[in-house]
């Protein structure tokens, strides 16, 4: 086995631990104390929408998808946030210091491509069908409920995965800065989440997406320029120096002149196949991207996918470049943590050069930061897997197979099931996953086995007309099969076992993946042309009633909807007939745009910029790397500020003062009601006197009646 490969190694405390630089206190303060304080403050919020600007969560729309009406500023926040995994820094860092420079490269050129090419699908979803709430809604609505129930395995195996791959990484980094236990971060990091989540839904997702983002940006911007003030680094060109030098005392094998200033290096342009077929997968079988498309008004979809897309380059990019180069440069002096050794391949694996290179620069402040931004990305990353799991669970579960005719309490009441089981099970499979030995590499490599099969019979079913059910449904468990097959067959072939360690190398991961990826395609095409090939009408997409409430014309024709009817429109056929609106022309001129740019961005970061450097064998010169960092860097600076600023100024401001103005009407409102209960205490009192009075006099008056009696007698 090569040297250069990361193995995954039992855990040895003796062997691998560093002395934790925070107590156990700070862990628990910040994973426990503020993830309720901004569940608190998130419920709070929910409230106050609700009663100012009637955001009711208590109807399915709003909870689901915030009434389809997120605009392109908050919309491309939500975007950068959904791919800010805690594995975008920790994992961008990882790859960086195994194979220099191009690791960080194709880590975000892994993700970038794929989230603007979201940008089409959901297009195309708000014009062909734009009342759903799922992407298997759309499944169930063209090929019926086999495939339905196919999509839904792997659509829940994807979003299993995925939060198993956050929640190992970002327990391993915050045990190791803290001493908290890991276990205890794998079960108490979805707690927040799960009480926000359940409250608000989707809305609330967006929300603290926008405050999670605008935190983690930050901090990572304070790394960036941090570590060139470190009195050992002190400008991008000595950074150089040390970069350079790591690479003579350790060559990197696989890359040219064993360098890690360059970016010809063949395991890392492995890893960046494996990437970004991994995420392809990621983006396509995740629900929750569907649901985040759904939730934007039909001219935000396209620019906050493509703004949001192209914006997210630049964080692992920036903060892998930099924070990877400062590990491999300073791990042999004192100011290290594991000075005088290097990092093992356990520490490594568990994504532990993040934490090591900011607790070098920064002291304990840098560990602090550290695991606060790795709480925030995996909390906000969560809340996007728990909501898009209770979406299946009530609506593609619950509302298809048990209650055709729910209500939206019935909806609501399932969905907060699901958000809650989700959050367990979740913490309950990283744990067991976490006992047999697998950690955040090993979860990396592999995701793209078992998230990958889906892809093109999904693509195909939104964007193909002629694949029929058949292929619908084999496509995927033939092309799940073939990735598993390869993956584990080419484990025991290269490295003579099949182990938790031989599955989790570099080699078994690209045939496994790129098997998954691509093997449905022929599948879906064969199985197609052998059988009858659909011809599918996209209009009959709009005669299915899914919404439970009326949408705005901008969304498709209104209609009245009875709460116990089911199936389609008495006004389908009318409505279908009278041609294309001027809302349909808009949204395939958006359509066409997002086509635009889902090709240059994917030829810009896959092919123009990279491909050339790998095939010149270039190293990087002193200029051209303080070039590399500073545009880096620059490209990070102006995310922050597009992922803070443009929300607010894009509707974010405009609500906030219809929130300040709803409050002071309540309080006015208020006033008027305390004023008036003043006014009836007032007048009743008045009343009640007056009564009494009237009763004295009348008392007088017989008295001296009497009296007069009396003189008389």
């Amino acid at each position: 086995m090569p040297q250069h490969q990361l193995q995954l190694y039992s855990r040895d405390a003796t062997a691998t631990a560093i002395q934790p630089p925070l107590s156990q206190a700070v862990g628990y303060v910040i994973v426990v104390v503020v993830g309720m304080i901004i569940a608190t403050v998130m419920m709070l919020v929910t409230k106050i929408l609700s009663k100012t600007v009637g955001e009711d969560n208590r109807k399915t729309e709003m909870f689901m998808t915030a009434n389809r009406t997120v605009r392109t500023g908050l919309t491309a926040s939500a975007v950068v946030s959904s791919w800010l995994w805690s594995t975008a820094m920790l994992g961008s860092s990882l790859v960086g210091y195994t194979y220099g420079m191009a690791g960080p490269f194709w880590f975000a050129a892994g993700c970038s491509p794929m989230i603007v090419f979201f940008a089409l699908l959901g297009i195309s979803c708000k014009r062909k069908i734009p009342e759903a709430h799922t992407s298997l809604e759309v499944v169930r609505v063209r090929y019926g409920r086999i495939a339905h129930v196919v999509f839904m395995v792997l659509c829940l195996i994807n979003n299993i995965f995925a939060c198993a791959n956050m929640l190992l990484g970002a327990s391993a980094a915050i045990s190791g800065m803290t001493g908290m236990h890991i276990i205890a971060a794998t079960f108490l990091l979805p707690v927040g989440v799960s009480i926000y989540t359940f409250v608000g839904g989707i809305k609330a997702t967006f929300l603290t997406d926008y405050f999670h983002t605008v935190v983690i940006l930050l901090i990572t911007c304070y790394f960036s320029i941090k570590a060139f003030t470190f009195s050992k680094i002190g400008s991008v060109s000595h950074l150089y120096d040390l970069v350079k030098a790591a690479g003579l005392r350790h060559p990197v094998e696989g890359n040219y002149q064993g360098t890690y200033l360059t970016m010809t290096s063949k395991e890392a342009i492995l890893f960046g196949i494996i990437h970004v077929c991994t995420n392809f997968g990621l983006v396509i079988m995740d629900t929750s991207y569907f649901i985040k498309a759904f939730s934007a008004s039909p001219a935000a979809v396209v620019p906050g996918y493509t703004i949001g897309g192209i914006g997210y380059f630049a964080i692992p990019w920036a903060l892998g470049t930099v924070m990877s180069s400062v590990a491999l440069g300073l791990e042999n002096t004192p100011s290290f943590p594991t000075y005088p050794r290097r990092m093992t391949s356990s520490e490594v694996s568990a994504g532990l050069v993040l934490p090591y290179a900011a607790l070098t620069i920064a002291g304990k402040g840098g560990a602090a930061a550290v695991v606060l931004i790795t709480f925030m990305a995996v909390t906000s990353t969560l809340s996007a897997q728990v909501i898009a799991v209770s979406s299946i669970i009530s609506f593609d579960i619950y509302r298809e197979y048990f209650n055709k005719g729910a209500t939206d309490a019935q909806i609501i009441r399932w969905s907060h099931f699901g958000v809650v089981f989700f959050a367990l099970f979740s913490a309950g499979f990283s744990t067991m996953l976490y006992y047999v030995g697998a950690d955040l590499q090993w979860t990396l490599y592999m995701l793209g086995v078992v998230t990958c099969p889906g892809i093109f019979p999904m693509v195909f079913t939104i964007l193909w007309r002629r694949q029929n059910t058949a292929a619908a449904i084999l496509s995927p468990v033939l092309g799940m099969a073939t990735g598993l097959a390869v993956w584990l067959g080419t484990a025991h072939r290269f490295y003579g076992e099949v182990t938790v360690s031989s599955t989790g190398q570099v080699l078994p991961c690209v045939y496994g993946t790129v098997a998954s990826a691509f093997s449905p395609i022929p599948y879906s095409i064969i199985i197609t042309l052998l059988t009858k090939p659909q011809n599918y009408d996209w209009a009959d997409f709009k005669k299915e009633r899914l919404a439970l409430e009326k949408l705005d014309s901008d969304q498709t024709t209104s209609y009245s909807l009875d709460p116990n009817a089911s199936g389609k429109r008495q006004d389908d056929v009318n409505e279908v007939e009278a041609g294309p609106t001027t809302p349909e022309r808009e949204l395939k001129r958006w359509g066409r745009i997002a086509a635009f740019w889902s090709i240059a961005t994917f030829l810009g970061h896959w092919v123009i910029w990279p491909l050339p450097m790998y095939g010149s064998h270039y190293i990087f010169g002193k200029g051209f790397f303080v070039a590399w960092v500073i545009v880096a860097i620059i490209w990070l600076w102006g995310t922050m500020l597009m992922a803070t600023i443009y929300p607010l100024i894009d509707g974010g401001i405009e609500q906030m003062l219809q929130v300040y103005r709803g409050l002071v009407l309540l309080w006015r409102q208020q006033q008027q009601q305390n004023e008036t209960h003043h006014e009836n205490d007032v007048r009743g009192e008045n009343q009640q006197d007056e009564k009494e009075g009237k009763t004295g006099v009348a008392t007088s008056s017989t008295g001296s009646t009497e009296s007069t009696d009396l003189r008389a007698d």
